[in-house]
């Protein structure tokens, strides 16, 4: 029998190619953020909502700076303009006094003495044999019998002053006027003297070069100027809503933001240690959580307003702030703790407990990580509570005074003239409904992806 050479060969050290089972493969190894990730772009709702939350934050950080216009600034000539209102007016001569004892005749019930313009309304007409003085109506609706006068104007005592001038807050528009003639004790005589006048938009040549509005050279009477263009409208004092909303985004995203990411930092924070540790210290941190849950908001937030020394008509950002931060955070402790007690008794933390990890790198470089999916959606989640808490007290005066503008604040302005200029409460109140479903639809999508659960059932 000869003898078996079992010396190695080269051959013996060639790598296995294992072809069968690389062709076995559905897909290349993906980690769990690239999984997450792949998962994502492929909601559809999520992805959208992502692009108007970027396209909000350009919005509010960008637009200032293309619509340089102040927001505290007010276009006397254009008050409560809805969006792309007509902005013609014609240059007219200065105002001048009215001289009605020069009328040569009167009309027939009541007429208007020349135009009827911004500058001044001029009405005349015949006297009333018997009349003690008349009281002047004013209304935007034509003036029906039985039916309200409007908004009384002025009473002439002097029946033998048949005229009377209106020059209160003229805008163009049509006007019904309603001439009254009242006897000694004040009482109606005869009837209701109608008139209506169409209001013309005018401006001086002083008034338009202070404005800065583009003129022919030399300038000339009763040519047609163009106001300055306020694409979203006017609010109530002239002010552009599309400045206000640009600066109001700034202060109802700054505390929608920082707020959430201050107070969620803090309770996983809590919630992590709270859960690592265990025993008589989670039950002391976790009562400590149930204490402040029970706390009322509404009344702290007094508190703080107090504490600060905010004045009545003052924005109070820095007490809602702390509010937010000291009186939220209880949520994310809980969530994050049932996470951490759920980690804690994983293989791989007891092997890095036995090589020595103390208990904060367990924590930062273990436990944390592990829950980040639950942290960024309960983040997704809280920056649209915020938003909306912050909106809810600006609304009923709490938060954001005016001037200063945000979302909340000028919905509340824009509720007092709901009916005869609505869109004064539907953009902001639209900015802050799609902001806050672009959140939550986003909260939603990044709970899909990152949860592991959802994984098993596709």
């Amino acid at each position: 029998m000869s003898e078996t050479n079992l010396a190695p060969s080269a051959a013996d050290f060639a790598p296995l190619h294992q072809k069968a089972a690389a062709q076995g493969l559905s897909r290349p190894s993906l980690s769990y953020w690239q999984d997450a990730w792949q998962r994502l772009k492929k909601n559809g709702r999520a992805v959208a909502s992502g692009w108007i939350i970027i396209a909000m934050l350009a919005f509010t950080v960008l637009g200032p700076l293309v619509w340089q216009v102040d927001p505290a600034t007010q276009d006397v000539d254009q008050i409560s303009q809805p969006p792309f209102a007509s902005r013609a007016a014609r240059l007219v001569a200065p105002f001048t006094p009215w001289r009605p004892d020069l009328l040569a005749t009167r009309a027939e019930g009541a007429a208007i003495d020349g135009e009827a313009t911004t500058q001044a309304v001029r009405l005349h007409w015949a006297p009333i044999p018997d009349a003690a003085s008349y009281r002047i109506y004013r209304n935007i609706f034509p003036v029906e019998p039985g039916a309200a006068l409007g908004l009384p104007l002025a009473d002439i005592l002097r029946p033998e002053q048949p005229w009377f001038e209106d020059r209160l807050d003229l805008v163009p528009r049509t006007y019904h006027y309603a001439i009254v003639p009242l006897n000694a004790a004040g009482a109606r005589l005869g009837p209701v003297i109608p008139v209506t006048a169409n209001v013309e938009r005018v401006i001086t040549v002083s008034e338009a070069e202070a404005r800065e509005l583009k003129l022919s050279s030399p300038p000339v009477l009763g040519e047609a100027v163009q106001l300055k263009l306020h694409p979203l409208g006017t609010d109530y004092l002239g002010r552009d809503m599309l400045a206000r909303l640009m600066h109001g985004a700034r202060v109802s995203l700054f505390i929608g933001i920082f707020a959430p990411l201050l107070y969620v930092l803090f309770g996983v924070l809590y919630g992590a240690i709270a859960g690592f540790l265990g025993g008589p210290v989670d039950q002391i941190l976790m009562r400590t959580a149930d204490f402040v849950v029970a706390l009322p908001f509404l009344l702290f937030m007094i508190l703080f307003k107090i504490a600060f020394g905010v004045q009545p008509g003052e924005s109070g950002i820095a007490p809602m702030l702390v509010a937010l931060v000291l009186l939220s955070w209880p949520s994310t402790a809980r969530l994050v703790r049932g996470q951490i007690l759920q980690i804690r008794e994983e293989g791989y933390i007891s092997a890095a407990q036995l090589l020595g990890a103390r208990t904060n790198y367990l924590v930062l470089r273990h436990m944390i990580p592990n829950t980040m999916g639950v942290i960024l959606v309960t983040l997704t989640f809280a920056v649209p509570s915020a938003i909306f808490t912050e909106a809810f007290l600006s609304f009923i005066g709490m938060g954001v005074a005016p001037p200063t503008p945000s979302w909340g604040s000028m919905s509340n302005e824009g509720i007092k003239t709901m009916l005869s200029h609505p869109h004064e409460l539907i953009f902001p109140a639209i900015f802050i409904s799609i902001t806050v479903l672009a959140f939550n639809l986003l909260g939603d999508g990044l709970r899909d992806a990152l949860d592991a659960r959802m994984r098993s059932r596709e």
